[in-house]
């Protein structure tokens, strides 16, 4: 297949056989295979276009940058792994941190830029150790309390910047989109977030037009009477021209914040292989340590130019699960509309007027099932809670990392919320392994070679974001 780019066709080139799948190196007709790839692009819309704005940066950038973060996954996997690289929602909380603390999006994409490297040299250790350097350095229970606490750390963000903004659109747009993600079936259950995004649009113009303005803060912590949809900047953005680019700058104190979320996304990547090696009967085990560098690679050169951190995608898997076509030349056609859309500065815009109030609504579910996964990596690996080997570390550091307790190291550097709560679950863990008495450690964690705790099941049900 060399480096993804040529395929064979499959069948008729219509539909799979019965009982078959197309494979990565497989094709449909071309034009059922752009469809499939307008189709994956859908699939993230949500998560996706939602993250950027999320964390202040350039939604037209994030959506560009994604299609070349696609581009170079499939070369550097050679065409094995079909995966999709959206906007990583790891970073939310990371990014509203780091402004908090005073600092801008170079700050933010700095920080980022900074996991990316380790994610890339993470996977290089990975290919020339293997798998079991991932499970002895972060064995469920502490991979799972990591991520917990990454997604319930960012409560705060829903609670006092989003939903305080318009309350009913917020709650309207939580039940609508709850309702879509358990009610909806297959591709559509798929696209729920983008389904919430599109209501939440809606109904925010229909109390526009019924009840006029609102009087609530925007963008500032002074009430304000404004519009809930305010669409003035779609109409002054071009059709066609590049995003605005801008460099990273790097602090310790920002990095620091940022780096605990490299554990979540070595398991992002490790429970993407593990699910696509299943469902197509290739087991990719060989190919984790390059995922792994792929995606580092792919968040340092978004980030150097001003863009967001890029993850797989667990929606896309679902796409790929109900289509039966695995194949990459249906991501090759959904990194070329990625590449259209970032070129559209009014397309950005649009994006970019997400109402408040309909973020809300949304968060607060896309935040919960986030944080919620860490518990799923739990009972997947029947992490026993009640050793106090496993309790302790993990209880100190969900509680710091949740309510943003803060460990003062000098007067201009503390630790705190994500970095303090992961230096305790990580450290607290191998510490205590070390010192507990052997009746403790009986129990080991049940992994098999080349996962990482975090299943195909768990990734395809609980995100379904992005994430």
């Amino acid at each position: 297949m060399g480096l993804g780019v040529r395929w064979t066709l499959h069948g008729d080139g219509r539909t799979p056989a019965p009982g078959a799948v197309v494979r990565p190196d497989e094709r449909l007709s071309w034009p059922r295979t752009a469809g499939l790839g307008a189709q994956h692009v859908v699939a993230m819309f949500g998560a996706s276009f939602v993250a950027p704005v999320l964390m202040g940066l350039d939604p037209n950038l994030a959506i560009m940058m994604s299609g070349v973060a696609t581009i170079l996954f499939l070369l550097a996997t050679r065409g094995r792994v079909p995966s999709y690289l959206g906007c990583s929602l790891s970073f939310v909380g990371v990014a509203a941190i780091i402004r908090a603390q005073g600092g801008g999006s170079a700050a933010v994409t700095g920080a980022i830029f900074a996991v990316g490297a380790a994610l890339f040299l993470s996977g290089l250790a990975v290919r020339k150790f293997g798998a079991g350097i991932i499970h002895a350095a972060m064995p469920p229970v502490v991979t799972g309390a990591v991520v917990m606490l990454i997604g319930f750390n960012l409560a705060p963000v829903t609670a006092r910047t989003y939903w305080p903004q318009d309350q009913w659109t917020a709650l309207l747009t939580m039940l609508v989109t709850g309702l879509c993600v358990v009610c909806l079936r297959g591709f559509w259950s798929r696209v729920a977030i983008f389904l919430g995004l599109l209501f939440g649009y809606g109904i925010s113009w229909v109390f526009d037009r019924a009840f006029g303005k609102i009087h609530s803060v925007h963008g500032g912590p002074e009430a304000v009477d404004h519009w809930r949809l305010d669409l003035s900047g779609v109409a002054k953005a071009d059709w066609l021209g590049l995003p605005t680019l801008h460099g990273p700058t790097f602090s310790w104190s920002a990095i620091l914040v940022a780096l605990p979320v490299v554990i979540a996304l070595i398991a992002e990547n490790a429970g993407h292989v593990k699910a696509v090696g299943e469902m197509t009967g290739d087991p990719l085990d060989d190919q984790l340590g390059t995922a792994i560098s792929a995606d580092g690679a792919a968040t340092m050169i978004s980030t150097a130019v001003g863009g967001p951190a890029n993850t797989t995608y667990s929606e896309n898997i679902g796409v790929m699960a109900a289509t039966r076509v695995y194949s990459t030349a249906a991501y090759w056609a959904a990194a070329g509309f990625a590449l259209l859309f970032g070129v559209c500065p009014k397309f950005g815009a649009v994006v970019a007027a997400v109402p408040g109030g309909v973020l809300g609504g949304i968060t607060v579910i896309l935040y919960g099932m986030i944080g919620l996964l860490g518990a799923q990596i739990w009972v997947h690996n029947k992490v026993d809670l009640r050793n106090p080997l496993n309790l302790v570390p993990v209880a100190a550091g969900i509680i710091i990392g949740i309510g943003g307790v803060s460990l003062k190291i000098s007067n201009n550097f503390e630790l705190s919320g994500i970095a303090l709560g992961t230096i305790v679950v990580l450290s607290g863990y191998h510490v205590l392994r070390a010192l507990a008495p052997a009746h403790l450690k009986e129990q080991e964690p049940l992994l098999d070679a080349g996962t990482s705790g975090y299943d195909a099941a768990a990734e395809q049900e609980a995100t379904r974001r992005d994430t």
